[in-house]
């Protein structure tokens, strides 16, 4: 199982058109075969910081996630386009 989070912060300005472009990734994005999960979160007290905890079977699924053309059109042609910083943190499961 594969599991990270990545954190991204955003102009406030920019609220509307993240949140718009996360639902629609995330709806593409489970129902991929490999996903098993994908959740866009806000940051309570900080707004303009979106987290996104996901997880894949395998790398395969992974890798096919970031290869597929809702990941390009949503993530790389929306949200990289708008972020202001990122961060990626990979997750080891204790159970």
């Amino acid at each position: 199982m594969i599991s990270y989070t990545a954190r991204m912060k955003f102009l406030a300005e920019d609220r509307e058109e993240i949140t718009e472009v996360l639902c629609r990734l995330a709806e593409a994005s489970r129902k991929e075969p490999g996903c098993v999960s994908w959740i866009p979160h806000r940051i309570e007290g900080d707004p303009d910081t979106v987290l996104i905890y996901e997880q894949y079977k395998d790398k395969a699924a992974m890798t096919a996630h970031q290869e597929s053309e809702h990941f390009k059109k949503y993530a790389v042609g929306g949200l990289y386009q708008k972020l202001r910083e990122r961060a990626r943190e990979d997750l080891c499961a204790l159970i």
